[in-house]
């Protein structure tokens, strides 16, 4: 797949240590068309490669709206964004692939914490501008933290959007929404924030009576767990040819097909981006994503190469 030659036209602050990054294409030409919810990479000039969310309306082609959190604890990504980044900088991004797309349903709750907002910004501009019924509820810890809250208070009528705060007393720990305890058979549940976040409001739903598959999840990091039996190698062999790869206990699925000279799409390598999903034709994998829903997880004939192992001796990968 071909990358798109972009330039940065504009950088935001959006609240405390969020920066929005406008990016349009150097032709001068519309971008590629994209869904709500969609996000890309960005290939960075020291090789990094990140995933960041398009927050803006599906409906403005001349340019993809980015926000990046700057992480106290970043590896690179985040801290070029806020510190290296220029106006007029050429970079290199993926064309928008989709993990998290609005379903159909009659009304659509959208529950973001901090950086979090960034995918449900451009799913609230995209349900407004198609008269879709939906609420939007945003926490931060303090106003001072919410990104695009001037943008939000603005464009939408005020019952569809609320900011919560945890130091004015509405903590997502103790506070829920209204929306989230009056389920709706036809009716669903959007959550993106940190993985305790949305942990955490998936149970009190579950609990108000929401199903699993209306609710929805995008992360921006992922929980690697170890496999079962760490210690342990595996094999994997491809389908097209027969070749047989071992994957030592301290290599992923992808470093090893890389040693071995197999080309591997890659990107997050943390399991959350679904660049390196690949069908299983047989084994059992060890699934550490979250890229796939459980019910996906029980068919064991799709992984991530990046971070998925295996429960058994060998996988026949379609590769």
């Amino acid at each position: 797949m071909s990358h798109l030659h972009v330039r940065v036209t504009q950088l935001q602050a959006q609240g405390n240590a969020n920066l929005s990054v406008r990016l349009e294409a150097v032709c001068g030409q519309a971008l590629p068309a994209f869904s709500a919810g969609s996000h890309v990479d960005v290939f960075l000039p020291s090789g990094l490669i990140r995933q960041y969310s398009i927050a803006s309306a599906p409906s403005s082609l001349d340019h993809y709206e980015l926000c990046v959190k700057k992480e106290a604890a970043s590896r690179g990504g985040s801290r070029f964004m806020h510190e290296g980044l220029a106006l007029n900088a050429e970079l290199e991004i993926s064309r928008p692939r989709n993990l998290f797309a609005i379903q159909p349903a009659a009304h659509h709750v959208l529950v973001a914490a901090g950086i979090g907002i960034t995918p449900l910004l451009s799913m609230a501009a995209e349900l407004h501008e198609t008269g879709q019924s939906f609420a939007l509820h945003y926490y931060t810890r303090t106003r001072a933290e919410a990104a695009y809250a001037g943008r939000l208070k603005s464009s939408y009528p005020q019952r569809c959007v609320r900011l919560h705060h945890s130091d004015e007393g509405k903590s997502p720990r103790h506070h829920i929404p209204e929306d989230l305890q009056r389920p709706e058979t036809n009716s669903r549940v959007y959550l993106c924030g940190p993985n305790a976040f949305m942990s955490s409001m998936t149970e009190r739903a579950i609990a108000f009576g929401w199903s699993q598959n209306q609710i929805h999840q995008e992360a921006f990091s992922v929980d690697v767990n170890t496999a079962t039996n760490p210690e342990d190698s595996f094999e994997v062999q491809l389908h097209s040819s027969g070749q047989v790869v071992r994957v030592p206990a301290d290599q992923s699925i992808a470093q090893a097909l890389l040693a071995a000279s197999i080309e591997v799409p890659l990107s997050c390598e943390q399991g959350f981006c679904g660049a390196c999903l690949t069908p299983v034709l047989q084994g059992t994998p060890c699934h550490r994503d979250s890229v796939l829903s459980d019910g996906e997880k029980l068919l064991n004939n799709q992984m991530t190469l990046c971070c998925s192992r295996s429960l058994s001796s060998r996988l026949v990968l379609d590769l």
